[in-house]
Parts: C-alpha cells; structure tokens; sequence
C-alpha cells in the first residue's frame, strides 16, 4: 500500500508542482506562451486517455506487472524532462510522463481492490484520498522550495529530476511487496486502440487552435475545430459500433443514459477546466507580472490547497447526508470565493496582492473539497457495481479532458489579453480569471439542474453509494 501511495503521489504530484516553475522554464527554454501550456495540457491529456485501457490491461494482465512497467516510464520521463534543452525536447517527454501517469494510477485503486476485502477497504481508500489532496496541497510549495534553494535554472529541472530516486526505489519495493495476480487473457480488441486513437486526435484537433492562437496567424487555424467536431463524432459512431460487435468501447456511452452519471461527468468535466486553471494564470501573475519569487508563488498558492485538502475529508465524511447539495454548496463556495479574489485583486493590484487575495482562496479552496470527492460519489452512486471501474475511469478521464481544455481555453484568453493591454498582467489575470468563473458557473448550474429537478422524496433520501465507487 506504501508503495502504490508514493507512485500515485508522484503523479498526482506532477500536475501542481510544476506551475511555480513556468516562468523558470519559460526565461532558461525560451518557451512561447503556447510552449508553458503544452506543458500543462499535454501531461493532463495522455494522462487521461490512457486511463481506462491501463485499467482494463492491469485487469487482464496482472496489476504489479503493468504498475511497474508505468512507474518505469514515468521515472524515464521524468529525468529526460529535467534534462530537456528546448521546448520540443520537454513538451514530449510530458506527454510521456502523462501516459505512464495514465498507466500507474488506475493499478493503484484496482490493487486496493484486489489486496484488500471489500468491508477492509474503507481505509485505504481514505488514504488514497488524502494522498490526492496531500499532493495538491504540497505541490506549489515544494516546486517554490526547490527553485528558491537550487536557483531557477537548476530548480525546474529538479522539480523533475526528484522523481527519479523515489521511483527507482518504488520500483524495486513494488517487485518485493506487491503480490502478483493471475493474469487472464484480454478479449481481443477489448483495449479498444482506435477508440482511443480518434478520442484523443479529436480533443488534440480542439486544442491546437486554441493553445497556438498567438503561433498561427490568419483564420483559417479555427477550421481545425470543424474537423475535431468531425473526429469526436466518428468516435461516438466507433464506440456504439464496437459495443454492438461485443468489444468494451473506451467509453461506455450507456453510463450517460444513468441521470446522476451523465450530470455528474458534466459537473466534474466543468469544473476541472475552471479550478486547474487557477494554479495556471495566477504563478504567472505572480511570479511574472509582481516579481515574486516562486517560493512565495507556491505559499500564496497554499490557502486554495490547504482548504481544498481539509474540505475534502470533510466532504467524504458528510456526501451520503446531503447529497448534491453539498456539491452545490461548495461551486457556490468557490464562486464567492473567486469573486471575492476579483474584488481583492482590483483593489489591492500591487505586491500585496497575494496577501489579500489570500482568504477569498481558502474560501475557494473549502468549496473545492466539497465538489471534488463528493461529485465523484454522487456520480457513481447509481450505476451498478459490475460498470464501478469503468465508470470511475471514464469520470477521470473527462477530468483529465476537462483539465487540458480548461488551460488551452483560459491561457489563449490571458496571453490575448496580455498583449492587446501593453503587458498589463494584472488585467490579463483578471480576465482570464473570469472564464474560469464562466467554468464554475457552469458546473454550479449542472449541480442546481439535478437539485431542483430531483423529487422532494429522492432528495430526502441518502444518496445509494457502492462498494468502491471512490475508483
């Protein structure tokens, strides 16, 4: 259990650690604004469309074997991004750090699963749960420590070099104490490649025009938009054909005919395109436009973290009481919690900005807990235990989707706005931080839909959960 914790830390790690380091990368590599958002959105992109073949692999396969084999990569990812001597060179090796990220994390709640009995697995799945919020929490301001004490040119490549010796050493206690399962063959073609081919050319068709916007000059870059339309709906028309040949579709399009599920993939999906963002434009607000140092990047990153964190154990605790009220009442939290940092920030624009935009982030931060772990309960809570894993994954992988375009939308909207106001970073923050209310607004509409609609005896009664809904 140690060691599935410190891998999924790891690459959970991956996804907050490096925003404090942008602007380092950025003035050492030379990346264009594009370049720092590839960064981010490539790593949460192969991250999430390996999610759910990982998972049916390590099924099939043997979960030590396939956990290993991910950790490996990703440890291999990792030091050739720290090693990185250009902008193409790094860009790549996160798209690999992200798929091995795909790979080892569906094998560490698949070997809770298999290592534990379903009354024994309460804890452990608690664990899991505290070492995402942990990861979250710690990731700004470790990145913040290791580039004020290494300086900035050697402190970004640290942040992914430091993942080597824990890898390696997760790796060789993984083939020591993990035990391994018997491995049954796969159906054939039941990892649906061409499912997973034509998701991911779809989503990355949306995200070129987008993330290139300051690159590409001239219109005719918007025409790839029409053609990822066309890729996502040659994917929909694969999936329900491959389902109908009896292979198992990358994503099983009958989990969305489920009312909790369809709403709560939405409100998830929504939500991580807003709130991922936040850690995005505001280190480079910071660091870029008020001079702060990425040590005090990461500690005015903290309150959103730290509240985050707390909520969420909280959330976990209260989901089955209150339904999605509470996830309603924490995308209200954050959507105070936002304003509140707009009104901060418009008063306060100089160097004390991180100070007073410091309570309206915890406030922030509190609803976060609330939406994150509960929504994903609340989800899962209908749909029948024998479609719990693959429901539980495809959720992640509308995150991971929601994550990439979050950043490709809300970065194009602050590097615009950046250049069209003569560099006022200020404006350019506060902009880009009202698309990402726009995010919030939207999945706190989705929550309000399933309240308002739901009948006075269903919202009266507790929300059914399963065994292992929190996969």
């Amino acid at each position: 259990m140690t060691v599935a914790l410190v891998a999924g830390f790891m690459t959970l790690l991956d996804v907050s650690i490096v925003n404090v380091a942008l602007p380092s990368i950025r003035d050492d590599l030379g990346l264009s604004s594009g370049g720092l958002q590839w960064v981010l959105s490539g790593y949460a992109l192969t991250f999430g469309l390996l999610l759910v073949p990982a998972g049916r692999y390590g099924d099939a396969r043997g979960r030590r074997d396939v956990f290993i084999a991910g950790l490996a990569v990703f440890v291999l990812a990792s030091a050739a991004a720290g090693l990185a001597t250009g902008a193409l060179w790094l860009i790549i090796a996160r798209l690999v750090q992200g798929a091995a990220a795909g790979v080892v994390s569906p094998q560490v709640s698949g070997l809770i699963q298999q290592l534990f009995e379903p009354e024994e697995r309460g804890r452990p799945f608690g664990l899991f749960g505290a070492t995402v919020g942990i990861s979250s929490a710690v990731g700004p301001l470790l990145g913040g420590l290791l580039i004020q004490f290494l300086g900035a040119s050697q402190g970004w490549r640290w942040i992914f070099f430091i993942n080597v010796p824990i890898g390696v050493v997760a790796i060789i206690l993984g083939r020591r104490w993990i035990p391994t399962a018997p491995a049954r063959d796969a159906a054939p073609g039941s990892l649906d490649p061409a499912g997973v081919g034509l998701l991911g050319l779809g989503v990355l068709l949306l995200l070129l025009p987008l993330v290139e916007e300051r690159e590409w000059h001239g219109p005719a870059k918007w025409l790839l938009t029409v053609a990822s339309a066309a890729v996502l709906a040659a994917f929909v028309a694969w999936e329900r054909h491959f389902e109908r040949r009896g292979g198992t579709p990358v994503i099983d399009l009958g989990l969305f005919k489920v009312r909790s599920y369809g709403l709560g993939a939405l409100i998830g999906g929504f939500y991580f395109a807003g709130f991922t963002t936040i850690f995005f434009i505001y280190t480079l607000y910071l660091q870029s436009g008020l001079h702060y140092t990425a040590l005090l990047a990461g500690l005015s990153l903290t309150p959103f973290a730290v509240g985050s964190a707390v909520a969420a154990g909280l959330g976990g605790r209260v989901v089955n009481r209150y339904g999605r009220h509470l996830v309603v009442t924490g995308l209200s939290l954050v959507t105070i919690g936002l304003i509140a940092t707009l009104v901060a920030l418009h008063f306060v624009p100089g160097h004390h900005a991180g100070w007073a935009a410091a309570l309206p982030l915890l406030v922030a931060g509190i609803g976060s807990g609330l939406v994150i772990s509960p929504n994903q309960t609340l989800t899962l809570s209908e749909v029948p235990v024998g479609r719990a894993g693959s429901a539980g994954a495809v959720l992640q992988t509308g995150q991971r989707i929601g994550t990439a375009l979050g950043i490709a939308v809300v970065g194009a909207v602050f590097f615009n706005r950046l250049a069209a106001n003569g560099g006022s970073w200020s404006l350019a923050f506060r902009t880009a931080l009202l698309v990402t209310l726009a995010f919030v607004l939207i999945a706190l509409t989705a929550a309000l839909t399933d309240v308002l609609t739901t009948s006075d005896k269903s919202r009266d009664e507790p929300a059914p959960t399963l065994q292992d809904s929190r996969t």
